[in-house]
């Protein structure tokens, strides 16, 4: 059964940076991240389709990396220049190749159980 599991969440102060990592036990297509901030719904962070350059959300771009190194398991999201905005519980997602084109979170049958960014003024 797939499994992913994410780590590298704490606390910054704004313009500080942070290293999220995700670990997935499994094959996938499409991988990526979400976040949940309090009281709002679900957002697309940002995903990578296999093979190709990974997309962002406007909020995150210029901000945000994603990137997947020779571990083709792994996927790492370099957060710079946070902001109080990002404040969230970030999860790790991954499904087939509809997943990274439509972007909708119920594209996406695998999830990690998070990790909280906490970004403060």
């Amino acid at each position: 059964q797939a499994q992913l599991v994410e780590s590298g969440g704490g606390s910054v102060q704004a313009g500080g940076s942070l290293r999220l990592s995700c670990r997935a036990f499994g094959s996938f297509d499409c991988m990526g991240w979400f976040r949940r901030a309090p009281g709002k719904e679900r957002e697309w962070v940002t995903t990578f389709h296999a093979g190709e350059q990974p997309t962002y959300a406007d909020s995150v771009k210029g901000r945000f990396t994603l990137s997947q190194p020779n571990t083709k398991n792994t996927l790492y999201l370099q957060m710079n220049s946070l902001q109080p905005d990002d404040t969230a519980m970030y999860y790790c997602a991954a499904g087939g190749s509809v997943a990274c084109f439509s972007h909708r979170h119920t594209d996406f049958p695998y999830w990690g159980p998070g990790t909280q960014v906490t970004v403060s003024s």
